[in-house]
């Protein structure tokens, strides 16, 4: 089954997806999504329409075989996805992508669900201080500079760019996490992966019970 190109709200998730944990092969035709996330490559495949069986791919971080992934080859959407700014061997060359407004923070929850991550903790130096954050990351800082330029395009928050692990890293904190999450969870049954989406609301809530705020 081909991949359909015209733009729709979970083709774009499966873009973030992509764009974060996914690679185009050099022969301009296959494909291919990795995640220790099982659930996460069924949901990829079902943005796409996919029926591909799901393998098992050796870590390179652990060497162990503790990875999943799903492979495909399709000539039109490789193509489709050359043209809006990918290519293989993305990791740190990856700039700006052709992605509809519309169509952003969907693609962006992908980037999340792949790459992205929220913590919070206590801060020490004020009593009752919780503190959270939304960090989005990749190699290449070209990449991170252009998301961080149409966030604030689109919403207004300006992230802090920085350096860590091997990768750049883009923050946002309280205020402006809750924005870019009402943005990226605009609707129900959103495609997304649960054990992120259930962390994030795990520190929604603390936020509200500590300043007494309404659900």
């Amino acid at each position: 089954m081909l991949v359909k190109t015209r733009w729709r709200g979970n083709l774009a998730y499966a873009i973030g997806l992509i764009v974060t944990d996914g690679s185009l092969s050099k022969d301009g035709r296959h494909l291919n999504f990795t995640s220790k996330d099982k659930d996460l490559i069924k949901t990829f495949a079902g943005c796409l329409g996919l029926k591909n069986k799901i393998g098992k791919k050796t870590s390179g971080f652990t060497k162990k075989k503790d990875c999943f992934n799903i492979q495909f080859g399709d000539i039109n959407f490789y193509r489709w996805c050359i043209n809006i700014g990918l290519m293989p061997n993305k990791s740190k060359i990856l700039k700006d992508l052709k992605i509809p407004e519309k169509y952003f923070f969907d693609f962006l929850r992908g980037c999340f669900d792949g790459d992205g991550c929220i913590y919070a903790y206590w801060d020490p130096r004020w009593r009752s201080s919780y503190m959270f954050y939304t960090q989005f990351c990749s190699a290449s800082l070209d990449f991170i500079n252009w998301l961080e330029k149409i966030i604030e395009h689109l919403l207004g928050p300006r992230g802090k760019i920085t350096r860590g692990s091997g990768v750049w890293q883009l923050r946002f904190a309280k205020r402006d996490s809750l924005l870019i999450f009402k943005k990226m969870f605009h609707a129900k049954n959103l495609p997304y992966l649960k054990r992120k989406y259930t962390k994030a609301n795990k520190i929604f809530q603390t936020e509200r019970e500590q300043n007494n705020l309404p659900r």
